[in-house]
């Protein structure tokens, strides 16, 4: 399954499971390991999440920070590999999306569409408020990882 995970769930999945007591995403890190699923991404949200790990409340040193980062890269496919799936048609002219109300998110929305993506996986509000749009009906879906796992029969 093609999925775009935002950034706070990254941070759940590489930062967060080196805490005692690990991550309560672990089932899906662990889904994401498997190759069951698999991560999508291009260089404006790895440019996020680069940005967010240098975040002095994570108390990560660049060493680890660059090595969340070639983790998290060596199971993703970027924008420009997933893109070669869509047709020239799509790629000239890109269906219409729901605007976002926090404009930094909107990038998850584009990469969603564009790599064309199962779902978007957020515990963001803005996101998640989209989640019913007409706009998105048949496209892909926008849901909180505990639904995701849910549905492999994760609880």
């Amino acid at each position: 399954m093609r999925l775009v995970l935002d950034t706070n769930v990254l941070l759940s999945l590489w930062v967060f499971d080196r805490s005692p007591g690990g991550s309560r995403l672990a089932p899906l890190r662990a889904l994401i390991d498997a190759g069951t699923l698999l991560p999508l991404s291009r260089t404006d949200c790895l440019a996020e999440f680069e940005r967010v790990l240098a975040y002095p409340e994570f108390a990560l040193t660049p060493d680890a920070q660059q090595s969340i980062l070639a983790d998290y890269r060596n199971r993703l496919q970027t924008s420009a590999s997933a893109a070669s799936t869509v047709s020239a048609t799509d790629a000239e002219e890109p269906l219409r999306l729901p605007k976002c109300s926090d404009r930094d998110d909107q990038k998850f929305l584009e990469l969603a569409r564009d790599s064309q993506a199962a779902a978007l996986v957020t515990s963001d509000k803005a996101l998640l408020k989209l989640a019913r749009h007409r706009l998105l009906a048949g496209r892909f879906r926008i849901l909180t990882p505990e639904h995701l796992l849910a549905e492999f029969g994760v609880t």
